[in-house]
């Protein structure tokens, strides 16, 4: 995947780290994979961002802890004046929350009312993220566009999956004793990064 090398081009050589930008590339091996802070950016940027929350989330603090990672990117996308997609999936289907607004501060209270329960339908979720983010290729085809995916890949299918032709992450929260290791299973067959939110 080649988002890391984008960005890379994009980015400051020095000062604050983005880290929620570098992590979007790819997990940083050495110096030259971090991202730092612009003070100003030449092409907008959009972050997609789909959280699973479903009643296994609940488990052993997975959902708390990746909303202090959403809080982070949340802020981050704020002070970069990123536009900010975010989709969550749980109960019967997907929910849009924001569609391609710039981030806004009101984000955090939407955060701190998240709650985990009912089902998966992250595969639903995957589909209609593809489907927007072609429309929104050809709407603004400028753009930037980046990928969060947040789940503890506890699906009972795999199923097929959509083309999301956008560079990104998966976060990996499953925890607990028995792991079944399907999200990273997921982001190989997405074509996205992936890492365990235990190791960020």
């Amino acid at each position: 995947m080649n988002s890391g090398r984008q960005g890379k081009a994009r980015s400051a050589q020095r000062g604050a780290i983005n880290w929620p930008g570098t992590l979007l590339g790819g997990r940083p091996q050495c110096r030259a994979d971090l991202l730092f802070h612009l003070r100003c950016r030449s092409a907008p940027e959009l972050w997609l961002v789909i959280v699973d929350a479903s009643a296994s989330t609940r488990r052993h603090r997975a959902l708390t802890d990746a909303k202090g990672l959403l809080a982070q990117l949340f802020d981050d996308a704020y002070r970069q004046r990123a536009r900010m997609a975010l989709l969550t999936a749980s109960g019967q289907s997907p929910k849009w929350q924001v569609q391609g607004l710039k981030a806004a501060k009101g984000l955090a209270d939407w955060l701190a009312q998240l709650g985990a329960g009912g089902g998966t339908p992250l595969l639903a979720a995957l589909t209609e993220a593809g489907h927007w983010l072609a429309a929104r290729r050809k709407r603004y085809p400028a753009e930037q566009q980046k990928l969060l995916v947040v789940t503890d890949g506890r699906l009972k299918a795999m199923g097929a999956l959509p083309r999301l032709e956008c560079p990104g992450m998966l976060i990996d929260i499953e925890r607990g004793p028995i792991r079944l290791g399907r999200a990273e299973e997921l982001a190989v067959a997405l074509q996205l990064g992936y890492q365990h939110i235990d190791k960020l």
